[in-house]
């Protein structure tokens, strides 16, 4: 029910996703006749892989985290955590209000143990390939100690799904020098060198997209900035090559030409295909759509979900976790 269009964009999600994947079974959380309505115009019915399940609210896209959390407990967004709780659902997938999913996801299914908070971590495309970013959003200030962890997770949730042994870990800097950074980053550093990680010290930001790195770790306070900036860019180049193909008949012709080219380098960094980020370090599977995703956005979503699955990442992270350096001890 969460996001700018809601129902249009995750009932067509759905129905996609269940084309894709002829083993996936899904459970749509809501609102019964609302949900009902608009599979009819799907052309969607229930049967064995597509359920309804009721759920008479739903949180607000500007709702404060708390007030949901307090007063919202039939949400779509909690009943559809309280299913993966139960072990009815194996994961949740929502484009919904960001600080009520992580403080709902949080509350319901708890953290792994060993971990402070949840991360968010998401792909983002590079010159070779793509780098999994976190924390973007959850945690707007974070200790050295909570980056490291951060660090553990990526690391872990990168070889499980990647089937990589040893992911390169960096810390994101204003330099590469040990010099460089504040106290707070500088510290951290000094941990991730002791963890037994695959540690390849500072990145800076205009590094990140070099594809020398699997795991980029920052607060998530900078995540966030850096994300939307990269968004916003996205959105600039995209619209300034659309003015300059337009902008006489020989620009016309020449992007009739290029038109290859250009659907090419758009398949490579299409934002939506890389939709669809990880509230790692629960103990289950919460993925966050983003809130403006269209349904083809969406249905990635739902193939992170999926892939989260398949490689029992939470049971993977917390397994290893107990053997693993984190907060300073084993836990």
């Amino acid at each position: 029910m969460g996001g700018d269009r809601g129902m249009q964009v995750t009932v067509p999600a759905a129905k996609e996703a269940l084309r894709e994947h002829p083993d996936l079974k899904l459970i749509l959380v809501g609102p019964l006749e609302e949900l009902r309505a608009e599979l009819r115009r799907s052309g969607l019915r229930e049967d064995d892989r597509l359920a309804l399940h009721h759920a008479s609210q739903v949180v607000g896209m500007d709702e404060p985290p708390a007030q949901a959390l307090r007063s919202k407990k039939d949400s779509s967004m909690r009943v559809a955590i309280n299913l993966v709780k139960s072990g009815t659902a194996q994961a949740c997938v929502s484009a919904g209000n960001t600080g009520a999913l992580m403080a709902t996801a949080r509350f319901v299914l708890k953290t792994l143990p060993g971990i402070d908070r949840p991360a968010i971590i998401t792909a983002w495309p590079t010159m070779h390939g793509h780098v999994h970013v976190l924390d973007l959003g959850a945690n707007v200030d974070s200790s050295p100690e909570q980056l490291l962890q951060f660090g553990i997770m990526g690391s872990l949730l990168v070889g499980a799904i990647e089937h990589n042994p040893a992911p390169k870990v960096c810390l994101l800097n204003i330099g590469v020098e040990d010099i460089k950074g504040n106290e707070t980053v500088k510290r951290a550093s000094e941990l991730f060198r002791q963890s037994g990680l695959n540690y390849g010290g500072y990145v800076e930001g205009d590094e990140v997209f070099a594809g020398n790195a699997d795991v980029v770790v920052c607060d998530g306070f900078v995540g966030n900035v850096a994300m939307k900036a990269c968004e916003g860019l996205a959105r600039m180049i995209a619209q300034m090559m659309r003015e300059s193909f337009t902008r006489n008949l020989l620009s016309r012709v020449a992007g009739l030409i290029a038109m290859p080219v250009m659907r090419s380098f758009r398949r490579r960094v299409d934002p939506r295909r890389y939709n669809g980020a990880s509230l790692v370090g629960l103990n289950g599977i919460v993925i966050k759509s983003h809130g403006g995703a269209d349904a083809y956005g969406f249905q990635n979503s739902i193939r992170v979900a999926v892939a989260a699955i398949r490689n029992e990442v939470p049971q993977i992270i917390g397994s290893r976790l107990s053997s693993m350096q984190v907060r300073g001890a084993s836990v």
